[in-house]
Order: structure tokens, then sequence, then C-alpha cells
């Protein structure tokens, strides 16, 4: 029983942090206290997987902090309606408990034009550029967010949203640090 309590303590003190920071959209919040994101970390790392930080994961890649996650989700404005591609998806934790995923191993690069278009795209590795192909399978009304920058430079969250008559607003929004986006198909080290 003493696990279990300390179990709930640590999911309070995760949703509170996530609040604290500034996460306030309540189905972000709902969908990362239900997720178990302890089943996307390895092994050794289950007594860190409500740490807020970045933890690795297969294929030399990590599973971004859960601030940034929640951070990043939040910023998508995502409905029940839109079609969303998600690049770099990792450990598959920030599908956050959807049931209508379909998994495809390829190059993040290129995007999925055979689906397109997205109402959403979520990026979860840095671009040094914002991926063409990408914008181009950004429905009008879409939002594109990503952290772009060098690797060894400053990169930021950016959201792009996409007009009617295929024009980009762009935003700048937190600095962040994550692992690169890379060309391919990623292969276990």
């Amino acid at each position: 029983m003493a696990a279990v309590q300390a179990a709930d303590v640590e999911r309070m003190g995760f949703q509170l942090a996530l609040r604290r920071r500034g996460i306030s959209d309540q189905a972000v919040l709902r969908a990362m206290d239900e997720v178990p994101r302890e089943y996307f970390v390895s092994p050794e790392f289950t007594d860190s997987a409500y740490a807020d930080q970045a933890l690795p994961i297969a294929c030399g890649q990590t599973i971004s902090q859960p601030y940034v996650v929640g951070y990043m989700t939040e910023q998508l404005e995502v409905a029940p309606t839109h079609r969303v591609l998600e690049i770099g998806t990792g450990s598959g934790y920030q599908t956050l408990g959807f049931g209508n995923v379909t998994i495809l191993a390829g190059d993040g690069f290129l995007g999925a034009p055979e689906r397109a278009p997205f109402d959403r795209i979520i990026v979860t590795a840095a671009a040094e550029e914002i991926p063409q192909a990408l914008v181009e399978q950004l429905g009008a009304g879409g939002k594109l967010v990503l952290p772009l920058g060098p690797r060894n430079g400053t990169q930021y969250i950016v959201k792009l949203t996409k007009a009617a008559d295929g024009t980009l607003t762009r935003e700048d929004l937190i600095a962040v640090r994550f692992v690169p986006l890379l060309p391919g198909q990623a292969r276990e080290l």
C-alpha cells in the first residue's frame, strides 16, 4: 500500500509541476496523467519516468522531458477531428493514448505525402531548417510545431500556421535542446 501511495504522490507532483510551468489545457493534462510514462522508458529509468528531464531510449534518441511534451502538444491545439502527423515519435509517448494511430517507419524529412494533407504536424527532433515537404503536407489553417535550430546552437520551439493562401505565420516560442532530426530511417544501435 505504501508503494501505491508513493506512486500517487509522484503523479500528483508531476501534474502540479506541469501546471506551475504553465500547461493549462485540460485535455493535455488529463492525457499526461492517464498515460503511464514509465511504459515508454527503458527499464533502468522507470524510477525517473516522471522527472522533468529527457531520458535515453533506443536508437540513440531520447524521450522528451514531460514539460516539453505538454508544451508542444498544447501549442499544437489538437481537436478530435484533426489529422495529425508526428515525426520523430521515438518511444510513442507523445501519441498520448490515442487508439487510431498508424505507425510508419521512414525518413521524417519526407513526411507522409500519401496521407496528406494534415491539420497538425509535430516534429520531436530538431531540424536546422524548416522541412519544406512538411510545409507542403500541411493543410490550410494547419499548424506545424517543431524544434528549430543548429545542432550545437540555440534551438527554439517554432509554431507555423498555414493560411488558406499558403502563407506561413511563424512564432518562436521557447528555447529548447533536442536531438537532431536526421535523414533516413532510424536504426537500432
